[in-house]
């Protein structure tokens, strides 16, 4: 109650970034031990570069952007007290 537009795009934008940083970091972590597991089984190699470490991480990231923004847009255009009726 009382927080400007730009308030709550600021809180929906801040939250979608740590939370696409933290899955896309999960998402790597879990990506190599898995693949590593794998390979280690079926006796093959594995590489993992850092071009698709980071691939990983952007795409993730701008997955969760896009994600956030579609809230924003929703959350801003709400009536508070409609938005909390709702909970």
């Amino acid at each position: 109650m009382g927080a400007t537009r730009r308030d709550i795009r600021a809180q929906f934008v801040i939250e979608a970034s740590a939370s696409a940083v933290v899955g896309g970091l999960v998402g790597v972590v879990m990506g190599v031990v898995i693949a590593r597991v794998i390979a280690a089984s079926a006796g093959w190699p594995t590489v993992v570069t850092a071009f698709s470490v980071m691939l990983s991480l952007g795409v993730s990231m701008a997955v969760g952007l896009v994600a956030g923004i579609y809230a924003v847009v929703r959350a801003a255009s709400l009536d508070p007290i409609a938005a909390l009726g709702h909970e």
